[in-house]
């Protein structure tokens, strides 16, 4: 199972490489990754293998439309296409992985309460190396869970600032 997604992730990425887009299409999967696993509905459509798999890549060629590149639409729709939708996070999680590690980073996963601009994301990818000890590319996702503040995670290390969990531990010293 692995090596399948591997081997589709691979493919992708050697796509976006060669069509000289790769940190474009990288930062869409990604996004499309995160939307995909936050909704019930959009998975269960794209995973239905009752849908007529054209009209699953009509779904994201619609959905994607002028928010992403054609390349990353035509790899989603590839995969989609291809009977592999249920596999689409993970197969997106390993080219955002493999892409970092390109340039010699590691994925740091942030939750935030609020998008965060250019600047914030630089200066916490700084923050977050110096803390670490390893150089990172910060990939937001925006969770108003979190309430306020931030939490990342670099492969296993999780470090959480987020106001809900300061106020949960407030709660618990009550």
């Amino acid at each position: 199972m692995s090596d399948h997604l591997d081997a589709y992730a691979t493919a992708l990425f050697e796509v976006a490489r060669a069509e000289g887009r790769l940190d474009r299409v990288e930062d869409e999967l990604f996004r499309f990754g995160r939307a995909l696993q936050g909704s019930d509905e959009l998975r269960a459509t794209l995973t239905d293998q009752r849908v007529p798999a054209d009209k699953r890549q009509a779904i994201v060629e619609d959905l994607l439309g002028d928010k992403a590149s054609s390349t990353t639409t035509s790899l989603v729709s590839f995969v989609v296409g291809a009977g592999r939708s249920r596999e689409l996070p993970g197969i997106i999680e390993r080219l955002v992985a493999r892409a970092a590690a390109e340039k010699g980073k590691e994925v740091a996963e942030v939750r935030s309460a609020i998008p965060l601009d250019g600047d914030q994301q630089e200066r916490l990818a700084a923050a977050l190396s110096k803390a670490t000890g390893k150089s990172v590319a910060v990939k937001v996702v925006v969770d108003p869970s979190v309430m306020g503040g931030l939490v990342a995670q670099i492969g296993d290390t999780i470090i959480d600032g987020s106001v809900r969990t300061r106020l949960e531990q407030l709660k618990g010293r009550l």
